[in-house]
């Protein structure tokens, strides 16, 4: 048999995650590890050892190599890049720490992990770009401001879908994210629904499905994190959303 030309090897390959993709991914993987924690903290085994300790190291683990990811992009020094490997130095320590707790105070520690990891990612996308805008990523205009909007909060884990009486919904925070909108991503291969991985939406119920990035979800809200059609929520290191027109008006007032 001949083998293959090298040249077509080389093709197959994927290309590595950028740093930014790599926060996306860290956001998602504490998103998971809160998820079974919660599950955890609904059975019985909450009251015994922990058997979250192997996931938590994990995630200190990963979130040191998203640090060194970023340091690896050599970018000038700045206050942002500088508070960014600060917070993930953070999350890495809590992460450690929460090893040796039980469940239930384990939980605490890294209930904030997703969100601080997007909001880091955010704050990395645009200090790229502004210094490295030749080599950005292509924004993906295919997406929709609402699009954009719903993957960001999915990235930061405030999404899960469930049904009742054969009706499908979903749950989230401000923005709303719409089963609609849910679908969409879901056609274009942008997100994807663990079943029953999250906790239930009361006491008793059955647990619901997490909605999560896929790959390809990961690096279109990459690509857009810093824009202004992403829109994301006012968090530390994230771009505020504009002002409505009447307290536009009201500013030039004055």
């Amino acid at each position: 048999m001949t083998p293959p030309p090298t040249e077509a090897l080389l093709f197959e390959v994927p290309p590595p995650p950028t740093s930014v993709e790599r926060l996306l991914h860290l956001a998602d993987q504490y998103t998971q590890h809160n998820d079974a924690l919660d599950l955890v903290l609904r059975t019985t085994a909450a009251s015994g050892p922990n058997p979250h300790a192997d996931s938590a190291l994990r995630m200190a683990a990963s979130t040191q190599s998203a640090i060194k990811a970023i340091q690896g992009e050599r970018l000038y020094e700045s206050a942002e890049l500088t508070e960014t490997v600060m917070r993930l130095q953070q999350l890495a320590f809590l992460a450690t720490a929460s090893a040796d707790l039980r469940a239930g105070t384990a939980r605490q520690l890294t209930a904030l992990a997703p969100e601080a990891a997007v909001s880091c990612a955010v704050t990395l996308a645009t200090e790229i770009r502004r210094r490295r805008w030749a080599s950005a990523p292509v924004a993906d205009h295919r997406l929709t401001a609402v699009q954009c909007d719903a993957l960001a909060e999915i990235a930061r884990g405030h999404v899960v879908a469930s049904s009742l009486m054969e009706r499908e919904f979903t749950r989230s925070r401000e923005p709303k994210v719409l089963m609609s909108t849910l679908r969409a991503l879901e056609a274009r291969g942008l997100v994807k629904r663990s079943a029953d991985s999250a906790h239930s939406a009361y006491v008793g119920g059955p647990p619901q499905d997490r909605v999560r990035l896929t790959e390809t979800g990961i690096a279109s809200l990459a690509s857009v994190l810093e824009l202004p059609l992403a829109r994301p929520s006012a968090a530390p290191g994230t771009t505020p959303r504009p002002l409505p027109a009447a307290a536009q008006a009201t500013t030039r007032s004055r």
